[in-house]
């Protein structure tokens, strides 16, 4: 009799991992306070980051054990030299494609984008006012971002748009967000803005859940928001301003995580599992790649590691204690 095999990417807590994001590079285009400290970060050196041929064979071996939605990110992955053969590599496996981008440079690679079936993009846009937007991304780039989010949609692409909130910085932006979507077919994500090395990251600065609702609150009345029905793992809370084209959500990693139904797994760019964006432990997938060894055995203990919450920072105090912080990668190396 054969036995099932045994599903490698099942947690201790029953959770399924279909979902692997992988980071293709540490650098970007963009300086954006939140991910990257000002005054950089040491990068690794290129030959300790995964080649294309290595990030497909680490690719095909989580999707022989369920993997079946992979997401590209960086730093910005559009500025890998070989990120086409990356993309192309990757689509030729039966997963869904999707790409996180701040949209500088996007318009370069539409028809490199659609020969290889990549519908959905999350793009990085933190303010709708150009001198804030310099302000964060510590670049002047806002004009080319807004009309490369227009082209997209134009295109036909499924976009979704990632709002990093803090206090007194961008939440006066909400409401103007919001009205993006009322004749667009994009998504407004508001998310929280979470702790990394570097990030200066404090509860003062931080927008929660219950604070951008109270905005919603304030600006439109509470039978014109209409609470959508969440996809199966999702990680955020789902509106709609009735008659609007699009939509808005919330990502409350903070205050009101999504832990019970997390699906995802990252790959940093120099090969390391992370098996929960707030852990600061990393598996070696690279280099036992590159000595020889089977991978699947790092890659069951990295998952059966996982914290059933926020990397074990089960309390919003073990959330506030710096030197959780410390331990973990600024987020550009990580990967969004």
């Amino acid at each position: 009799m054969s036995s099932t095999p045994k599903n490698i990417l099942q947690d201790n807590f029953g959770r399924d991992h279909a979902y692997l994001r992988i980071s293709l590079i540490e650098r970007c285009n963009l300086r954006c306070s939140y991910c990257m400290p000002e005054e950089g970060v040491p990068l690794s050196p290129k030959s300790h980051l995964m080649t294309y041929e290595e990030i497909y064979e680490i690719a095909k071996t989580f999707v022989k054990h369920g993997v079946s939605k992979i997401r590209l990110t960086g730093g910005e992955p559009l500025v890998r030299k070989d990120f086409p053969v990356v993309l192309e590599k990757l689509a030729s496996l039966p997963v869904e494609l999707s790409i996180t981008s701040n949209a500088v440079i996007i318009d370069k690679f539409i028809e490199v984008l659609k020969t290889n079936n990549v519908k959905s993009l999350n793009i990085s846009l933190d303010s709708l006012n150009r001198d804030k937007f310099k302000e964060i991304t510590r670049r002047d780039n806002f004009e080319k971002v807004y009309n490369n989010i227009l082209l997209l949609v134009k295109e036909g692409f499924k976009v979704k748009l990632n709002v990093v909130l803090m206090k007194d910085f961008n939440d006066n932006e909400v409401i103007d967000f919001i009205n993006f979507t009322k004749t667009l077919p994009i998504t407004v994500r508001f998310i929280e803005f979470m702790p990394f090395d570097g990030n200066k990251w404090d509860m003062s600065k931080m927008v929660s859940y219950s604070d951008i609702m109270n905005i919603v609150y304030d600006s439109f009345d509470e039978t014109q928001v209409e609470r959508l029905k969440d996809a199966p793992n999702d990680t955020s809370k789902n509106y709609r301003i009735k008659g609007y084209t699009g939509s808005f959500a919330i990502i409350s990693s903070v205050t009101n995580p999504f832990c019970d139904s997390c699906n995802r797994l990252r790959l940093t760019a120099n090969g390391q599992l992370k098996n929960c964006l707030f852990s600061a432990t990393e598996s070696d997938i690279l280099g036992n790649l590159r000595a020889g060894n089977s991978i699947e055995p790092i890659i069951e203990k990295a998952v059966k590691a996982k914290f059933k919450v926020r990397g074990g920072m089960n309390t919003l105090e073990k959330l506030q204690e710096p030197e959780r912080h410390n331990k973990n990668r600024s987020m550009i190396t990580i990967g969004g």
